[in-house]
């Protein structure tokens, strides 16, 4: 699976073209009565949009995690403490002015003297660490396996499956060549590429040659303008061509710049200490993350983060592709070894090589007392008959670890279109669910954007932690695991899910059948904090 944050919605206009992508209650509202709740059919406001996560569903009739409820009610005036939160990620922009003021810098190491002061083999790690050094583009999992040859393990598998994504590009690729082709054409023909529907429509007929392009433009910008367009198409193209180009290209190396062995666990002096990564741009899906955790509360730039009290640790271990067992195995332990008291993990795939690395990393997780959270996956499959790495379970076998959540995605509708379309789900192998669509937050050079994937529900989940860690310091990881599954608000109705859209009850989409409460947490994390 490539890297949990691929595009998953073309505008409306580009898929035509395409067809032709304490003593107060938990829950003020009877959870009998929720399901009866009116749904929202009116479009949701830009203001509201922004933050939708941090709503109530019974005040705003949006699946929101109640978070600006629980700090009005439940944490005004009080201070809680630092929290340091390893976003193992594709990088952070460190610098970006709605995160600079919350990440993590190491006490123990002096800057720019190329010296490991701290004695932890990685020398001048001021804000975490580069496992990925300069490389950028890798290959799916599977690629790799049948680049190996066969004999490797679950190679057959492998191959049948990177033949099928293969032959379902072609298509894509083909109408993707055909837009671009258009567009050319229309610019060469304006001088400009900034056209209009006007400027379209009044091309003459008697450009014959251009009736084609003219055609699909006129059905673009009736619905779309051309500069939204323009950021869809080179989305797209960067998912179209990096898949053929690199993801499932068997004869592309993208770690030979690394320079290490990434089959031999040992081989750690590797990488650096640019937790941004070579190309500010290629960190939007880490900063992105570290922004739903973190970004400063109430400063009126973009969006507010979860949590108050977060320091942001980077670590870059995960490419624009499969990230690596190794980096991710290295990546958790560099984190909990620096303090990290949670971590995320945007990231995910369907192949694993070496998924014992992973999971040894995530057992000293829990022996250090680290509440890991993960994404569940964005292709819409039942994870309790497909295994995604990482998970805390695999083929039915009882969960290896304590510590460790695991997040289906929301969508800001709530009924039966609540369940993101594109989330993964399991009545075993999800713990819940949280906001994870249309999320508002920091990208690169002091942007902002919306980006939607269990990638997005995963940092909700992980800021709900850190505030309750924060708060509540005296809670184990295992206890804050129980109370966000135990606080979440269930719900009965049903929903779609799956490849097929089917209906089922939302009870049985995970294992809690809830949805994220930060209101609820904090009060039940207040009950047990005095046991």
């Amino acid at each position: 699976m490539k890297k949990i944050f691929r595009p998953l919605y073309l505008s409306l206009a580009l898929g035509l073209v395409l067809a032709s992508c304490g003593s107060q209650k938990m829950v003020s509202t009877p959870v009998e009565n929720i399901d009866n709740l009116p749904l929202k059919t009116t479009p949701v406001a830009e203001n509201d949009l922004q933050r939708w996560s941090h709503l109530d569903l019974v005040k705003d009739t949006l699946p929101g995690m109640s978070v600006d409820k629980a700090y009005k009610e439940l944490l005004k005036g009080k201070k809680g403490q630092k929290i340091i939160v390893g976003i193992v990620d594709s990088g952070v922009d460190i610098n970006h002015e709605d995160l600079k003021a919350v990440i993590w810098t190491n006490p123990k190491e002096i800057a720019g003297n190329k010296i490991d002061d701290d004695k932890n083999g990685y020398i001048d790690d001021m804000h975490g660490w580069n496992f990925l050094g300069n490389a950028v583009h890798e290959q799916l999992e599977m690629t790799r396996i049948v680049k190996k040859g066969p004999g490797t393990p679950d190679y057959d598998k492998a191959k049948a499956k990177l033949e099928e994504e293969l032959k379902g590009l072609t298509p894509q690729k083909q109408q993707l060549d055909f837009i671009v082709n258009a567009e050319k054409q229309l610019t060469t023909y304006f001088k400009k590429s900034n056209f209009t529907l006007e400027e379209v429509k009044a091309i003459p007929a008697t450009e014959t040659s251009l009736a084609q392009p003219k055609a699909v433009f006129m059905q673009v910008l009736s619905t779309t303008s051309k500069a939204d367009f323009d950021k869809q198409i080179e989305e797209y193209k960067d998912y179209v061509y990096g898949q053929l180009n690199y993801n499932l290209n068997v004869d592309f190396d993208g770690r030979k710049i690394v320079g290490d062995n990434p089959n031999d666990l040992k081989d750690t002096k590797y990488g650096n200490n640019n937790v941004v990564g070579p190309e500010p741009k290629e960190a939007k899906h880490g900063t992105h993350v570290a922004g739903i955790v973190a970004q400063v509360r109430g400063n009126n730039k973009g969006g507010d983060g979860v949590t108050n009290n977060a320091q942001i640790l980077t670590v870059r271990a995960v490419p624009n592709g499969d990230e690596y067992d190794k980096d991710i195995a290295l990546g958790i332990r560099y984190a909990v070894d620096n303090g990290a008291k949670v971590i995320n993990g945007s990231f995910g795939k369907y192949f694993s090589q070496n998924k014992e690395w992973v999971i040894d990393a995530i057992k000293y997780a829990e022996s250090k007392d680290v509440l890991v959270v993960i994404a569940a996956g964005n292709e819409s499959y039942d994870l309790d008959v497909t295994n995604k790495y990482p998970n805390d379970t695999y083929d039915g076998s009882p969960e290896y670890a304590k510590n460790v959540l695991i997040i289906g995605a929301l969508s800001p509708a709530y009924g039966s279109k609540m369940v993101a379309s594109f989330s993964n789900y399991g009545k075993n192998n999800v713990d819940i669910y949280a906001p994870g669509d249309k999320i508002y937050a920091t990208t690169p050079l002091n942007t902002y954007e919306y980006l939607q994937g269990t990638s997005m529900a995963s940092p909700n989940v992980a800021g709900v932690a850190t505030l309750i860690r924060s708060y509540y310091p005296n809670l184990t990881a295992v206890q804050v695991k129980q109370i966000i599954m135990e606080s979440g608000t269930p719900l009965k109705n049903q929903v779609v899910i799956g490849e097929d859209k089917h209906k089922a009850n939302f009870a049985d989409a995970s294992k809690s059948g809830k949805i994220v409460n930060a209101y609820n947490a904090l009060l039940l994390a207040e009950i047990m904090s005095k046991k």
